[in-house]
């Protein structure tokens, strides 16, 4: 039975060419991350194991923005290895309706103050819930930071163009 089936997985993605993004596909990657709330994101811990962690984002563009403490394991990850991967799906009924992302990138601590209050203007925008939890948080809050993601490489996984469909762009 599953013989058959590894005849139309799709092609090792290191062996596909990685293409400049089209305002098309640009459009539609950014209308991706605008519409879902969480990504799974992948880090690299010092003793060299992979950690993966479902975090809620905001997005400025083809930037990700995520809030958390400062001594949280992701955040040390970041300080150690600042390349992430991470993945955000859309929800899908079939896997014709498949429609995912991909994205290798960089993280880093967002220090500069101006793009930490839009960042969590943006968090307040998307997550208006987000307020009613502050109290949760007294007296940790200076521990509390926003990641930010630069994307370098995104794959886009578009099913409705065939099964395994996937176009690797680079971010430029």
């Amino acid at each position: 039975m599953w013989r058959g089936f590894t005849r139309i997985l799709p092609v090792n993605v290191s062996t596909k060419m990685v293409t400049p993004m089209t305002p098309e596909q640009h459009e539609q990657v950014v209308s991706i991350i605008d519409e879902v709330n969480d990504l799974s994101l992948a880090t690299l811990r010092e003793d060299g194991y992979p950690q993966a962690n479902t975090v809620s984002y905001v997005s400025d563009g083809l930037k990700i923005y995520f809030g958390t403490m400062g001594s949280s394991q992701k955040a040390k990850n970041i300080a150690y290895c600042d390349k992430v991967s991470l993945t955000i799906d859309r929800p899908y009924g079939t896997w014709e309706e498949i429609l995912s992302l991909s994205i290798g990138g960089t993280a880093s601590v967002v220090t500069d103050e101006e793009e930490a209050e839009k960042a969590g203007e943006l968090l307040m925008k998307k997550f208006p819930q987000a307020a009613g939890y502050e109290s949760d948080f007294e007296g940790e809050m200076e521990d509390f930071v926003f990641i930010r993601i630069d994307p370098e490489v995104i794959s886009l996984l578009d099913y409705s163009k065939g099964f395994g469909h996937t176009e690797l762009l680079a971010v430029e």
